[in-house]
């Protein structure tokens, strides 16, 4: 992971939230994939193009809400955080911190 985090570093980081509207075109089919825990419970997919645009999707069975990070060493301080969920309405809520 070091070595993936050393070249992505300073890249804009994308993350497509689910859309649940109609007539919304599908998003781009990504070619890196993988369960990111031992149950298959968190499943992330990611890709790049030519100028180094990374695309992340981020598929989770959960209760409303999920966060993830992006870190150069694998700990929490000083990571990038994207948070995100849906309230009991349905209306859908995404922070970056």
């Amino acid at each position: 992971m070091t070595v993936l985090f050393s070249r992505i570093k300073g890249m804009l980081f994308l993350l497509f939230l689910p859309c649940f509207c109609s007539g919304q075109p599908a998003p781009p089919l990504l070619r890196f994939s993988t369960f990111l825990d031992p149950s298959n419970m968190v499943y992330l997919c990611w890709d790049h193009d030519e100028q180094e645009l990374m695309t992340f999707e981020l598929q989770v069975h959960t209760t409303g809400w999920v966060a993830f990070g992006f870190s150069p060493h694998g700990e929490l301080p000083g990571s990038d955080i994207v948070i995100g969920g849906v309230f009991p309405n349905g209306s859908i809520y995404f922070s970056v911190s």
